[in-house]
Parts: structure tokens; C-alpha cells; sequence
């Protein structure tokens, strides 16, 4: 699957930049540069006339791609969304049940990224962590709206409903399909925060990943009610 992962050309709404970035090596550099300082300074910190010191090139040849770090960082979680949809289809498209189906898919939507995949340019364990950290920042805002009309969400969307259909395989008659596969990706994110930040109000630890709970869950939920 990793060789697979690495031929991987992630088609991401051409509205959120200006020039594609995977066309230059400049591009490139703006791009694995940004996921380093935006996990290293955080989302707020974070500027293009930093970046350009550190990448050795003029804030204005940032601009030139992307014309905001918000509309940058919904690019980063775009290609980190179709990253994970395109894990999530190669690994249960050769699997047999729906209960299989949707085991691995949990697996996949609420663990910790350990290991890069070797994308020359992209570092998918800080991507990660970024994820984590800032993803909720990308779409908490007064243009949400009229943004999610253009389609700036439209893979982390398509990734919910992927999930919603493989929960409805296996229990039809379960009623909050949607609820429960949203709160499942936007929840392991959180549980994640929390184990990092504010361990006293979550049970997942070193010992217990936001994969055990959530495993747990969908096992209460819906493998079990399907077995009855």
C-alpha cells in the first residue's frame, strides 16, 4: 500500500490556491516548509514573511500561490483528508464484511499517523499533529458558509459520508448514521488534543488510544445490535 500511497496525486479544489503548488519546486518548499512551522510556531504564529525567510524567498512568491495562510491551511487539510480517504479505500477494498470494512475503517479515521509515508514533500506525521491542533480552525469562521458552498470541504465531507455508508452496511436500522461517523472523525481529533493537553478529562492515555474508544463504541453501537 505505501508504494501505492507514494504514486498518489491528491486533486484538491484549484480554488484554494492560486498557482497549483505540487507544479514547482518552489511550490513544493512552501508547502513542506509551512507544515514545519505551522506544528513548530502553531497556526497564529505562523506568517508568510517567516516562511519566506526560512524557504529564502520573497513573502510576495508565496502570494503568488496561495493568497492567505487560511486559504493555505484549508489546502493542508484537504491533502491530509484525501490522504486518509485514499488509505481508508485501498485498505478495505479487499476485505469481505462490512463489520471488517468498518473496523479498519475506524482504525484508520482515529490513529495517530507514526510513520511518513516518504512523500518527498509532505511530512504526514507533523501533518498530523497539525490536523490535531488546527483543523477546527480551518472551518470556525464567519466564511464557512459560503466557503463550504465552493466546495473547500468537499473530501472531508465525502470522507464522513464514506463512513456513514459503511455503518449503514453493517446495521441498517441504526438512526444517526451521519451524527455518529462525523462525531467519530471530528471526536478522535479531540480525544487526541485532550490526551496531549487536558489528560485529566479523557480515559485515552500512552495505554489507551482514541482507536480503543472508538473501536469500543462502534462495537456497542452497532456490531453488537447487528448480532442480535
Amino acid at each position: 500500500m505505501h508504494s501505492l500511497l507514494k504514486n498518489l496525486k491528491v486533486e484538491i479544489n484549484d480554488k484554494l490556491y492560486l498557482k497549483d503548488p505540487e507544479s514547482s519546486d518552489l511550490g513544493k518548499r512552501i508547502v513542506s516548509h509551512s507544515i514545519e512551522m505551522i506544528y513548530e510556531l502553531g497556526f497564529e504564529q505562523f506568517t508568510f514573511k517567516k516562511l519566506g525567510v526560512v524557504i529564502k524567498s520573497n513573502e510576495s512568491s508565496i502570494y503568488r500561490y496561495f493568497e492567505s495562510k487560511h486559504k493555505l491551511l484549508l489546502y493542508l487539510t484537504s491533502w491530509y483528508w484525501s490522504w486518509i480517504e485514499y488509505q481508508l479505500i485501498l485498505e478495505t477494498m479487499v476485505m469481505t464484511t462490512d463489520q471488517d470494512k468498518l473496523i479498519k475503517a475506524v482504525e484508520i479515521l482515529t490513529q495517530e499517523v507514526s510513520q511518513d509515508s516518504n512523500f518527498s514533500h509532505i511530512n504526514e506525521v507533523l501533518l498530523n499533529k497539525i490536523i490535531i491542533s488546527e483543523f477546527s480552525k480551518s472551518y470556525l469562521t464567519k466564511s464557512v458558509d459560503q466557503e463550504n458552498k465552493e466546495g473547500f470541504f468537499a473530501i472531508y465531507k465525502r470522507l464522513v459520508v464514506r463512513l456513514k455508508d459503511l455503518i449503514t452496511a453493517v446495521d441498517a436500522t441504526y438512526k444517526f448514521p451521519s451524527s455518529l461517523s462525523s462525531m467519530i472523525i471530528d471526536g478522535a481529533l479531540h480525544q487526541h488534543f485532550l490526551k496531549d493537553h487536558f489528560a485529566a478529562i479523557t480515559d485515552c492515555n500512552s495505554h489507551t488510544t482514541p482507536t480503543h474508544y472508538f473501536l469500543n463504541l462502534i462495537n456497542q453501537l452497532i456490531i453488537t445490535n447487528e448480532k442480535r
